[in-house]
C-alpha cells in the first residue's frame, strides 16, 4: 500500500500513548539548554524523534561538514494525542540534491521531483512534522532566514526545526509559539525491535 501525505490541516491527531519512558533518552549532542528542558519535560515531550531518523540527520550533517556545506531535509512522521496533550513523532527523514555552501542551504529546484519520489518510497502514512538543517561550526540557533522558512512552511503548532552543528557536536530543536522562536523539548526514542539507544 503506497504511503500517503496528510497535511496538518487535513489530519486530526490520532489517540496514542507516547513512547515508554524506558525507551526515551536525551542525546549526547544536546546542548546544556536542551538537556535541561529535556529533563524538565521528560514525562511528556512535544517532539519524539526515532533513533534511526536521528542517525540519518546526524550522518547527513556530518557528511555536509566534510564538504564544508550546510544540509537540510524534511522530518516525516505523525501527529498524536494522549490525555489531552498533542505531540509529534519523527519516524523518518527525506532530502534531495541541495544548493549549499558553508552558510546557506536550500533544495535544488531541479531535484524536487526526486524529493517527491523519496516521499512516495516511505512505507507509512505520514505528515511533514518539521525540517532539519545544519550550522557547521557556528552553533545551534534560528537565523532570520531560518525563522522566515519556519513561518512560511512549518508554521503549525507542532512543526519543529531541528538544528545540528556537526563541528561542535550540538543539537537543538525549535518551534514558533505566538510568532516567537522557542526551544522545543524533544527526546530520542526507539521501538522494541531496535537496540537500546546508547547516546
Amino acid at each position: 500500500m503506497p504511503a500517503k501525505i496528510t497535511s496538518w490541516n487535513e489530519s486530526r491527531p490520532r489517540e496514542r500513548p507516547p513512547p515508554l519512558e524506558e525507551r526515551i533518552s536525551n542525546h549526547r549532542w544536546f546542548t546544556d539548554r536542551m538537556n535541561e528542558i529535556y529533563h524538565e519535560n521528560r514525562d511528556f515531550l512535544p517532539l519524539y524523534v526515532q533513533r534511526i531518523a536521528e542517525e540519518k540527520m546526524r550522518n547527513h550533517a556530518l557528511e555536509g561538514m566534510r564538504r564544508s556545506h550546510e544540509v537540510m531535509g524534511l522530518m516525516m512522521g505523525g501527529r498524536f494525542e494522549w490525555q489531552g496533550k498533542e505531540y509529534a513523532m519523527t519516524r523518518d527523514v527525506v532530502t534531495t540534491e541541495l544548493e549549499a555552501s558553508e552558510y546557506h542551504v536550500r533544495f535544488d529546484h531541479d531535484a524536487l521531483e526526486g524529493l517527491f519520489e523519496s516521499l512516495d518510497d516511505l512505507d507509512f502514512d505520514y505528515s511533514i512534522v518539521g525540517w532539519y538543517h545544519s550550522h557547521p561550526g557556528i552553533g545551534c540557533f534560528m537565523s532570520d532566514t531560518d525563522i522566515s522558512t519556519q513561518e512560511g512552511a512549518f508554521n503549525m503548532p507542532h512543526h519543529s526545526a531541528l538544528v545540528l552543528d556537526p563541528v561542535r557536536r550540538e543539537m537543538e530543536a525549535y518551534c514558533l509559539i505566538d510568532g516567537k522562536v522557542e526551544t522545543r523539548p524533544m527526546g530520542i526514542y526507539w521501538d522494541l525491535h531496535q537496540d537500546p539507544y546508547r547516546g
